[in-house]
């Protein structure tokens, strides 16, 4: 299966990381580093007594005096400023709510300002790893500078990695409560844990807000509870190290069987996860385990492998039974044959199956249910007809949440909905009650004649304002209407907002380009807001032109709401006309722009896809020369006028190619024409089925935000109804535009 073209923005995911673990022969170098002072080391104490006051003397004085190899740090995030563009109508458009930010947003105001350049030279001190250099800067930073904390997380961070952890209390007192003291008590856990200093470990470990897996290993090895890696070990993620002495702990008392060992091994392997399969399969005997090279080998050629084996078993169909089942008489060789199976169903599922048919009366029944479990669910994810009697194949066999789930997606593209209502009500409980599953469990109801049952259901998410509660709204007949906007700010909420330092932090940092740091400091600072508060953060954002952060801290209010700052408009006067001249309607544009990069002008995705519109480099390149743009460069890639007018002409031209679906044409622009093409029926899909069976997880997001972002786009331009059943409409089967389809990247 090919993997989506690019990568959808999220700036709203607060991920905490360690950025402690540093690797062996580093640390090794830090421990062999002199401790002979010469002059520079004598001066650099004094550079660094300086710095942090009394309060981390002895800290930075044992520091100076050992001046081991600083190590680096890793920085992320745009390294352009935001562009604070104003809000402008067209008057060819919608006239836009009077919700607009200035055109020059107000600078912080704050009584606790920065010294700019001199926090410039800590961050560039501390990227480029030399001590004396960050010393040096953080020392002319004044002791009141509202990015002072900063500089003296990025020392002790420098300090803790050279393996001196003094100095962290007294931080963490400091700035207690703050992302900062946060992010350094995780690095400083992780450094604890290493070192099996559990008394200090325990006292620390109930400060930290939001631990890590890793932190929550070390905590278990701390307090004598192995058990705790019981859950971690069905799930199908890899385990830190950290959580290895508590697995072994278990296998050493019984509470961890061989068998559980395997279907680790099993669920790991399943998807995908080779290296992590292989860490499981560490904890079998060495008799057990995988041969050297093995999984690997398996991983390039599945076909290979089972040629192998399918035709050990024809030279054996004539031996007696007893013979026959000896091919089979390690469990090593089944899991293998079993990986063997879903590796090939990747990229050759109608291969797979006849391997499997081949093999069947050589397996166990259990292992054939659970083989064509998974090449069930392989079919489904491409569209294949023999999805649905191979689920049948599965029998018994337990699925996964992604089986389950992909095997209701079957059923709805087969219209199958019996099946719908029976796969969606044996569902495990929370997983039932997902909106979508609701969603699709009434329309099921519905259909079967169970009207009071169906109504029930949808009453359950009708109202609420994701794409399935809009859904619902519409089949209880009810009409999507904004929710009341909220009185404005008041002065005194104001003043608390602009108050807090993490805000006025963030909002330096956004504006010096370190946008990863600024995103973390201000989702720090809004976690725990009432919805007032919440929405006074969103109008210092937009105030400021940051607009992700204004999306964010509106998106969270609960009860009281301002769609109009989770849904803005800026930067109009750009698109508004060039959405107008090439016939696109505004709100599917900036319903897809909010999706694509929250209205981050510098934003880059994982892929490369640049600027408010996520244009691809070598995408931007063939629409210039497809609608003729002279003079075009690819640095102009993320000029906003640019961007705008290649997104917009793309988004035309993919449109026009899909039978102008802004389904199909959404789906287009996230995964690739192509892609969308394929993922029609033979038959007309509704535009919900056909957005719920994307098979990208990504995509079928995307898709359905998008959507529901053009509904309250619309609502907020216009004030008028709009079904999004009739948005979404019907896809039609692929038709004679396949040829365009192909010339487009």
């Amino acid at each position: 299966m090919d993997a989506p073209q690019k990568t959808t923005r999220s700036n709203d995911g607060m991920k905490q990381r360690t950025d402690l673990h540093k690797s062996k022969n580093m640390r090794a170098l830090a421990r062999t580093a002199t401790s002979h002072l010469t002059h520079r080391n004598t001066m650099l104490r004094c550079l660094l007594l300086g710095v942090l006051g009394s309060v981390n003397l002895s800290v930075f004085s044992a520091l100076a005096a050992s001046a081991p190899m600083a190590m680096p740090i890793q920085e992320q995030g745009s390294t352009a400023r935001e562009n604070q563009r104003g809000l402008a109508a067209d008057n060819n458009q919608p006239p836009l709510p009077d919700r607009t930010a200035t055109a020059n947003p107000a600078p912080p105001t704050s009584g606790s300002t920065t010294n700019e350049a001199a926090f410039l030279a800590v961050r560039d001190a501390a990227r480029n790893g030399s001590l004396a250099k960050l010393a040096k800067a953080a020392a002319a930073l004044p002791s009141d500078d509202l990015m002072r904390p900063w500089a003296e997380y990025w020392l002790l961070q420098k300090q803790l990695a050279a393996e001196d952890d003094r100095g962290m209390a007294a931080f963490l007192q400091r700035y207690a409560g703050s992302y900062l003291a946060n992010k350094l008590r995780g690095e400083w856990l992780m450094y604890l844990g290493e070192k099996s200093d559990w008394v200090r470990y325990r006292a620390e470990y109930p400060l930290i807000n939001q631990p890590d897996t890793a932190q929550a290993c070390y905590a278990a090895q701390a307090n004598g509870t192995p058990q705790m890696v019981r859950a971690l070990l069905q799930m199908d993620a890899e385990l830190p190290t950290a959580c290895h002495p508590l697995a072994l702990q278990l296998l050493a008392t019984g509470e961890l069987n061989m068998e559980d060992v395997w279907q680790r091994v099993r669920r790991l392997l399943a998807t995908g996860k080779v290296g992590a399969g292989k860490t499981a399969a560490n904890y079998l005997p060495a008799e057990q385990g995988f041969e050297r090279g093995s999984v690997e080998a398996i991983a390039v050629d599945p076909a290979r492998y089972l040629t192998r084996r399918a035709a050990k078993i024809d030279t054996q169909a004539d031996a007696p039974l007893p013979t026959q089942a000896q091919i089979w008489t390690t469990r090593r060789e089944r899991e293998l044959t079993l990986f063997a199976l879903h590796t090939l169903a990747r990229k050759d599922v109608m291969a797979a199956a006849a391997y499997l048919h081949r093999l069947t009366d050589s397996l166990p029944v259990t292992d054939t249910q659970y083989a064509w479990g998974r090449l069930a669910r392989a079919a489904a994810g491409q569209h294949l007809p023999e999805a649905l009697p191979w689920y049948d194949l599965a029998a018994d066999a337990p699925l996964d949440e992604d089986q389950i789930t992909w095997h209701v997606r079957a059923a709805l593209r087969a219209a199958d909905w019996p099946r719908v209502h029976r796969v969606i009500a044996a569902m495990p409980a929370p997983l039932a009650q997902h909106p979508e599953w609701i969603y699709w469990q009434a329309r099921a109801l519905d259909v079967l004649g169970q009207k009071d049952k169906a109504r029930a259901l949808f009453s359950k998410i009708a109202g609420k304002t994701h794409f399935y509660g809009q859904l619902a709204a519409e089949d209880l007949g009810w009409t999507v209407r904004l929710p009341l906007e909220a009185a404005p700010p008041t002065a005194a909420e104001n003043t608390v907002i602009e108050s807090k330092p993490e805000l006025q932090r963030a909002l330096t940092l956004f504006r010096l380009g370190m946008r990863t740091e600024g995103v973390r400091e201000w989702n720090w600072a809004i976690m725990d807001l009432s919805d007032r508060l919440l929405l006074a953060a969103a109008k210092l954002a937009e105030r400021n032109g940051v607009w992700d952060r204004a999306i964010s801290s509106a998106d969270r209010t609960q009860n009281t709401h301002n769609f109009g700052l989770r849904y803005p408009a800026p930067y109009a006067d750009h698109i508004l006309p060039e959405a107008n001249a090439q016939g696109l309607d505004s709100a599917w544009v900036y319903g897809l722009m909010r999706q694509e990069s929250r209205f981050v002008t510098q934003a880059n995705s994982s892929v490369g896809a640049q600027g408010l519109m996520q244009i691809m480099p070598a995408t931007a390149q063939w629409v210039a020369k497809k609608i003729n743009l002279k003079g075009y460069a690819p640095q102009q890639i993320t000029d906003i006028n640019t961007n705008v007018l290649l997104g917009i002409s793309y988004l035309r031209l993919v449109s026009e190619s899909l039978d102008n679906s802004p389904v199909l044409a959404s789906a287009a622009y996230n995964a690739g024409p192509g892609r969308a093409r394929r993922w029609r029926d033979t038959r007309p899909l509704e535009g919900a089925i056909y957005a719920e069976t994307i098979p990208f997880s990504e995509t079928r997001d995307y898709v359905k935000k998008v959507m529901s972002n053009t509904l309250y786009y619309h609502l907020l331009f216009h004030n008028t109804d709009r079904s999004l059943k009739a948005l979404l409409g019907v896809i039609q089967p692929a038709s004679a535009s396949a040829a365009f389809v192909k010339d487009l990247p």
